[in-house]
């Protein structure tokens, strides 16, 4: 299809959907002469998730336009950002890498005959290449190192040499790809400008920098391979796509930060140049659009409800995901899945089992789901003046209600639409004859008289962000707390607030992806 369009149509298929764009005005003089050469690169770290579709249907767009594509396996790359991806692991996650975005291109009609796929290890422990390493290294200061990698790489208190490392090798790739461009996401800007300065004086060319946006997840940030309630996983069965898709965060009306919308705006669309909402009869039947626009004014409008939104992505998703599933569904790349990305709490238990004092009902705090929430009611409970009822959006279709005891503590003006922290697995229980849904988290002061403050999550927050203990982001929260563990019980003995009015568990920070959570006073208080 390249080779019959014009190169203004190329240049619109090219950059399409993208937010940035660093030396626009090379590319159409390139396509004049040639067609573009482009690399995409992924560190083989955490298990790809769906956002990465976003990427793939771009490089469906650069193939569209005639690119010579080169997909590179950053194995490397992987083992020094912070070793998230342990030496022993690396060989295993670069094969599963390799299988599982194959698998996704073919998904969505990609021609992998058209692709050129390398990786990281297969040049860069070259002689030349480590020379330019060494070249490198002797012109960058410790700032710019880390400057230029402040989004990409794992941010630590004290951060390995490795980390620093990291953006040079990304910078060298382009010339050792040999190629005119890099295509990343817009977090990689950092990287791109310290490649645009770093290799001339290597006597390189500077090249072009496209950059995708960053497509919020299902809890409205980022979506991550290290925070689980916010993506879903290439091999999610059918049952755990609805799941995460009705917990996702999908206000009425709301089309910032919708990890949904850009789902259908960034993949679905490019694929198919169409969206179909699927909806009964009595609500309007289907209606397909054919701009996304069209899509998000009736979404802002609430033509289009929430949840014939999510429906309809899940759907659309699902045809994209059953061949990729159907392809892991093999003994060989179950194997390699395992071996891959070994199950955690396997591992703990065969390190508990050969222990002699181990316990066997040990808890830790990634079994508890903990929510942001926006209080968007507040009144008295019908037979008890001494409870509050109160309805709590946590990014769920519909509002929790939760009751709680803050009557005497926190009059009831200063909870509405105010922000909080929620405890959303626990069993729910009646309480004077209402359900309810979740345990408000409060801090509590130690001595009397006794004081109690909601906890507050960090600006900027949205209702179903999750919160989590640091050290603890990547694990699986309980369906649901069974009461006779006592789960919430064992921990909550270990949570306390600091002399800061920060929130911890055994002194470790409890925060979302933007910050710490808090309180207003009670230093040194407990949790309930």
């Amino acid at each position: 299809m390249g080779d019959e369009l014009t190169p203004r149509e190329k240049c619109h298929l090219i950059t399409r959907n993208l937010q940035e764009i660093l030396g626009e005005e090379k590319l159409m003089t390139v396509l004049k002469e040639r067609d573009l050469k482009v690399y995409w690169g992924t560190a083989t770290t955490g298990k790809p998730h769906v956002a990465y579709f976003v990427p793939m249907s771009k490089i469906a767009d650069f193939l569209k336009a005639g690119c010579e594509v080169t997909i590179l396996f950053a194995d490397l790359h992987a083992y020094l950002d912070n070793m998230k991806a342990p030496w022993e692991l690396l060989e295993l996650r670069t094969q599963y890498y390799e299988t599982v975005i194959k698998a996704m291109l073919e998904s969505i009609g990609v021609p992998l005959d058209k692709l050129k796929f390398i990786r990281g290890t297969d040049y860069q422990l070259s002689k030349e290449y480590t020379l330019d390493v060494y070249r490198l290294s002797s012109l960058v200061t410790q700032h710019d190192a880390k400057k230029a990698g402040a989004e990409v790489v794992k941010q630590v208190e004290h951060p390995l040499l490795s980390g620093l490392l990291y953006p040079g090798l990304q910078a060298l790739d382009e010339e050792y790809l040999k190629v005119d461009a890099q295509f990343g996401g817009v977090d990689q800007r950092k990287i791109f400008t310290f490649a645009e300065k770093y290799l001339p004086s290597l006597g390189y060319a500077k090249r072009l920098h496209l950059m995708n946006p960053m497509v919020p997840g299902l809890t409205g940030t980022k979506m991550s391979s290290s925070e689980e309630e916010s993506k879903i996983d290439l091999l999610d069965r059918k049952e755990d796509v609805k799941k995460k898709l009705k917990k996702a965060f999908c206000e009425p009306g709301n089309v910032e930060n919708n990890g949904i919308l850009s789902f259908i705006k960034h993949v679905l669309f490019p694929l198919k140049s169409e969206f179909v909402i699927l909806r009964d009869t009595k609500w309007g039947g289907n209606k397909t659009y054919t701009t996304y626009e069209e899509l998000e004014k009736d979404f802002a409008t609430e033509v289009v409800h929430p949840g014939d939104l999510k429906n309809s992505v899940e759907v659309a998703l699902n045809k994209l995901l059953d061949p990729i599933r159907e392809k892991f569904n093999t003994p060989g790349l179950k194997k390699l899945t395992s071996a891959a990305y070994p199950d955690p709490s396997k591992a703990k238990a065969s390190v508990k089992n050969s222990t002699k004092n181990s316990n066997p009902e040990e808890v830790v705090p990634s079994q508890l789901d903990i929510r942001v929430g926006r209080v968007i009611s507040v009144d008295k409970h019908p037979d008890a003046d001494s409870l509050y009822l109160e309805k709590i959006d946590v990014g769920e279709p519909e509002p929790r209600t939760v009751i709680s005891g803050l009557v005497q503590f926190v009059p009831k003006e200063q909870l509405q639409d105010r922000m909080v922290v929620l405890l959303c697995n626990l069993k729910p229980q009646k309480m004077r004859g209402v359900e309810s849904q979740g345990m408000l988290l409060c801090a509590s002061s130690m001595g009397e008289p006794r004081q109690v403050e909601p906890l507050d999550p960090p600006a900027g927050s949205y209702p179903g962000d999750r919160v989590y203990v640091e050290g603890y982001e990547s694990g699986q929260p309980d369906d649901e707390l069974k009461p006779k563990k006592r789960v919430f019980e064992k921990l909550q003995a270990d949570f306390r607030i600091s002399e800061d009015c920060v929130t911890q568990w055994k002194q470790k920070n409890v925060m979302t992806k933007l910050g710490n959570i808090s309180c207003k006073t009670l230093k040194g208080g407990t949790i309930s």
